[in-house]
């Protein structure tokens, strides 16, 4: 009987695993699914006046989705603690379930739009409210490969969408070999329709699972649902450690209750005690840093920045894919170790690691960038009175613009430019590529709106920039390493990857939900999210600009000094919490255990 008993919390444990990372997995899909649909999007989606959709409309579909994710992880904390964990998570899946029918059937561009919007207040609580319920609901012995495994299947989904988009973009070709225009037309519009549709059961079958977890017990114990909380936890431990965390939890609460003044009257706990302060500080900075190693950058980047260490487009594209191949399988392997050797380890390694290979990538890029030369005048002058600008970058294009200097080695052109406020820099474009023209429009930079707006530039004036003129801030034509050059900055990268993978990126969900004290884990938690989200917003915004200014060795540098303090803060810092319960480490901070 015992026996069975045991299989069956085995049971459950993996099960409650799979369901809060297939909300991981949702979150993956969430942030890569537009990438492959978007082209087929562009070219198809047409408007009552039978017109196709404008750059701005283009960017606000896709900025739909943060809008979304910023708003929902606001409040996502205080929705858990009124709703419960569980039932947010069955909103968020809900959601995005909603969410995909309104998007692959629309025909209308609010619809659309709305359907975007779900899907990144889907994230945006998902994103809070899976890690907090895992946190909640584990074991301590392997609460750490429940978060793991969260953050895998969320590569997992990043992945999964990379290759639809592919699987439609071969269908697409297929077609567009016919040359027949009215096949092509429908073959896209079903491709990325199909897109979304193929996202769809994932969403259901992770509102189906969260109807067969439990709710976490550490909610269900603050509102005072005691049996109900032991109920929670003997689905998933043994009788003999449900008790153990039911008088643990039972201890915080009472010694929060039985402060007293000298009155007599109940004193209503400072948040800024040690012991919610130190740790609410130390997950914004984890997370802070988390942003700061420059991953989101390196990862949207990846293509463009291989091209220019040397390798050609598609060897570049070829690398990239390995790139994200490496990230899944190197966090298998950190779900694996996070529990036996510990966050504080892995974080410390992860750190070190990624430390060690921004400054040999800065370090190989700075090589070749110091012989670039900016050609800003020269493409100034070529600026048309309607404030555009195309320029065709090849062999002979590069060799007048470098004044014949260098015309026996390929080079690539990155123009930073602006409209009033706002600015943008084109990817980089060899000269030997045989490409399109280097293309520059109004469109391409100011955005369609003062929402999009505010998340650029939150001091810019979006008025004055929709007439201001076209300003070549600088052209900068640098020389390509050779091929061998360009493989070894892709195996860098790949080794960056790695060990950001087997540290920052399973541990910084753990950070986020094992630290923070229960009174304040879920709104700490959306404040802290918020806060990440915002780091990784102005690293997007600043990534190009610097890198056409200044070079990607600069980034790469800032990367790795950021990464110091995010190491000395791991190393020196962070507590370990592998083995402990989430009581044990709130008392840790509260200096009652060492």
């Amino acid at each position: 009987m015992s026996a069975a008993i045991e299989t069956d919390r085995t049971g459950y444990n993996r099960f409650l695993l799979l369901v809060a990372g297939l909300g991981g997995l949702l979150y993956g899909i969430d942030v890569g699914i537009i990438s492959g649909a978007l082209p087929y999007l562009q070219a198809t989606f047409t408007l009552p006046d039978g017109s196709q959709l404008t750059a701005q409309q283009i960017s606000l579909v896709v900025a739909a989705v943060l809008l979304g994710t910023i708003f929902s992880t606001l409040f996502a904390g205080v929705l858990a603690d009124l709703f419960g964990r569980r039932t947010m998570m069955t909103v968020s899946g809900t959601l995005f379930v909603v969410s995909v029918p309104m998007i692959a059937l629309a025909h209308d561009y609010g619809f659309l739009v709305f359907g975007r919007i779900l899907q990144g207040i889907s994230g945006g609580l998902i994103g809070v409210v899976a890690p907090l319920y895992l946190a909640e609901c584990l074991r301590a012995a392997n609460r750490g490969k429940g978060t793991g495994v969260f953050q895998w299947l969320l590569t997992l989904g990043i992945v999964a969408a990379s290759l639809i988009g592919l699987y439609f973009s071969n269908r697409v070709d297929e077609v567009a070999q016919l040359g027949d225009p009215q096949k092509l037309f429908a073959a896209q519009s079903h491709a990325w329709r199909s897109i979304f549709w193929v996202s769809l059961p994932p969403g259901i079958l992770f509102v189906i699972g969260t109807f067969m977890v439990a709710e976490s017990p550490r909610w269900l114990f603050r509102r005072g649902r005691k049996e109900a909380a032991r109920t929670a936890l003997l689905r998933s431990r043994t009788p003999e450690q449900a008790e153990v965390e039911l008088r643990e939890m039972e201890e915080i609460i009472a010694a929060e209750k039985n402060k007293v003044s000298t009155t007599g009257e109940k004193i209503r706990e400072s948040l800024l005690q040690r012991k919610y302060v130190i740790p609410f500080l130390l997950a914004c900075v984890i997370l802070s840093c988390n942003q700061a190693t420059g991953v989101n950058s390196v990862i949207g980047y990846n293509t463009t920045i291989l091209i220019q260490a040397g390798l050609g487009d598609h060897p570049a594209h070829m690398a990239s894919s390995v790139f994200t191949i490496v990230n899944f399988l190197i966090t298998i392997i950190a779900v694996v170790l996070v529990d036996r050797k510990g966050r504080k380890f892995l974080l410390s390694i992860g750190t070190a690691g990624v430390i060690v290979s921004m400054i040999c990538v800065g370090l190989l890029f700075h090589k070749t960038e110091k012989l670039r030369v900016d050609v800003a005048p020269q493409l100034q002058a070529m600026v048309a009175t309607n404030q555009t600008i195309s320029v065709p970058f090849n062999e002979q294009t590069a060799s007048g613009l470098l004044n014949g200097k260098g015309s026996s080695q390929p080079a690539t052109l990155v123009i930073i430019y602006s409209y009033g406020d706002f600015s943008g820099a084109t990817p980089a474009v060899r000269s030997d590529a045989m490409g399109k023209p280097v293309e520059i429009s109004r469109d391409s930079c100011v955005p369609a709106n003062k929402v999009i707006a505010f998340f650029k530039n939150p001091f810019a004036n979006l008025d004055a920039a929709r007439t201001a003129p076209l300003k070549i801030d600088a052209a900068l034509v640098t020389p390509v390493p050779d091929e061998r050059n360009g493989w070894l900055t892709a195996i860098l990268l790949y080794i960056y990857m790695s060990f950001f993978a087997v540290g920052p990126g399973v541990c910084v969900w753990l950070a986020l939900s094992e630290l923070m004290p229960t009174r304040i884990r879920s709104n700490g938690m959306s404040i802290a999210l918020v806060i990440n989200q915002a780091v990784a917003t102005t690293i997007a915004g600043v990534f190009l600009p610097t890198v056409g200014k200044y070079g990607y060795s600069t980034m790469f540098f800032f990367f790795a000094g950021c990464t110091v303090i995010y190491f000395i803060t791991a190393a020196f810092f962070l507590p370990e919490t592998k083995g402990k319960t989430l009581e044990e480490i709130e008392e840790y901070f509260e200096g009652k255990k060492q």
